[in-house]
């Protein structure tokens, strides 16, 4: 045992804490649903907000306060629902946020996805949210499985265990940790705005409508194929695929969008497949927005592509340029069973541009503001995980503020 702490029902915990139990602080109740669903007398009104758990959907982690809804009530369906007043405790107890704790920052009727404690008698509620964010996990995995949709019915709820420090100290945790949540909140809407700086920048400056300095002459528009060839990657076998970093690593469509399974590749092949950084890749099923390759050398696979531009044409330019005619591309083919694009398709595209140092000066621009995005996001990142690392910390008493 660790000097000055005891063993509960949360774990070790300080001796001058205790364990209670969320029944204990107030009563715990669901919320209801008119039925039947989308009656029009008593959905889509005007007499009080109407929050559904898949409205939470939409609240990022870091906002504890939920301030306005989708929808409201008509009075009839007000009464048959339940009114939660401002300032409430509400817990997600089925859906994709099952286990998420909010803070109501609006009285509102609430759906039966969803639970809160009302009266509540003691406890800080921003504490009592943050430390039920931290179970989470084991609340959709332990807690609520069983036969079926995993639920946390009201039963359940009552009986989570909270470590409750005395009342000073909670105020000073939920502080804590609500500062980190407003810087978030801060990261996330500067991210916003340079993003949507980024599509006007790329707006304006990709169909010439805005110039940079030194440049004035006319713009061509000329056929894709004229300025490239597009390569399709080969049908590597995959008696030759791994998952344990053997070999040269394989771009399969998936990898344009995500490294959640990585293959590398054992067998031989030609270094004509081989992708290397700021190559631009595109995937040939589904979607096909364009990929500015970042991740070291690695084998194409068949169903991605490559554009391997010709004198005169600027790789970085290609990339931007061609998001938005990919895009239209995979609107049109939106209606058969399997998007795809072909090398036809791709070599058939129009665009309209300057000549190439004018490609370089655009690319370079577009590319310091996505570099400048990257930078913020890994700051959020990083902000997160030391959120993470403060309520383990601090939920916990291994850490105490004075």
């Amino acid at each position: 045992m660790i000097p000055g702490f005891k063993q509960s029902a949360v774990g070790l915990i300080p001796a001058e804490w205790e364990a209670k139990r969320l029944g204990e602080l107030g009563s715990v109740v669901r919320g209801g649903s008119p039925r039947p669903a989308g009656d029009p007398r008593y959905f889509n009104g005007d007499f009080i907000p109407w929050l559904t758990v898949a409205a939470l959907t939409n609240i990022p982690d870091h906002q504890l306060r939920v301030t306005e809804t989708a929808s409201a009530l008509t009075e009839e369906g007000s009464k048959r629902s339940r009114t939660l007043v401002n300032g409430t405790v509400i817990i997600a107890n089925s859906g994709a946020t099952l286990g998420v704790a909010k803070l109501l920052g609006v009285t509102c009727c609430a759906n039966d996805g969803i639970a809160a404690i009302t009266n509540q008698r003691s406890g800080n509620k921003a504490f009592v949210c943050h430390y039920i964010n931290t179970r989470t996990k084991r609340l959709r995995e332990v807690v609520a499985s069983g036969n079926g949709q995993p639920n946390l019915n009201t039963a359940l709820i009552r009986e989570i265990p909270i470590p409750f420090p005395p009342l000073p100290e909670q105020l000073a945790i939920a502080g804590a940790l609500s500062d980190v949540d407003a810087l978030l909140g801060a990261l996330d809407r500067l991210i916003a705005k340079k993003r949507d700086l980024k599509q006007a920048a790329m707006h304006q400056l990709l169909t010439g409508q805005t110039r940079l300095p030194g440049f004035h002459g006319e713009w061509e528009v000329k056929r894709l194929g004229t300025l490239l060839r597009f390569q399709v990657g080969f049908p590597f076998s995959s008696a030759f695929f791994n998952e344990k970093g053997e070999g040269i690593r394989l771009v399969k469509n998936r990898d344009l969008k995500s490294d959640d399974q990585i293959f590398h590749y054992s067998g031989k092949y030609d270094e004509a497949f081989v992708v290397r950084d700021d190559d631009v890749l595109i995937g040939m099923d589904g979607d096909f927005r364009p990929c500015l390759w970042n991740k070291g050398s690695a084998l194409l696979n068949q169903r991605v592509g490559r554009l391997v531009p010709k004198e005169g044409l600027n790789s970085r330019f290609a990339f931007y340029v061609l998001i938005e005619p990919l895009k239209a591309i995979e609107v049109v083919t939106s209606s058969t069973t399997v998007k795809h694009l072909s090398h036809g398709d791709a070599e058939g595209i129009e665009i309209s541009m300057p000549e190439f140092p004018e490609q370089a000066a655009i690319a370079e621009v577009l590319s310091d503001m996505d570099a400048e995005l990257a930078t913020l996001a890994q700051r959020r990142d990083k902000t997160r995980a030391l959120k993470q690392a403060m309520m383990q910390e601090l939920l916990t008493g291994r850490t105490r503020l004075a």
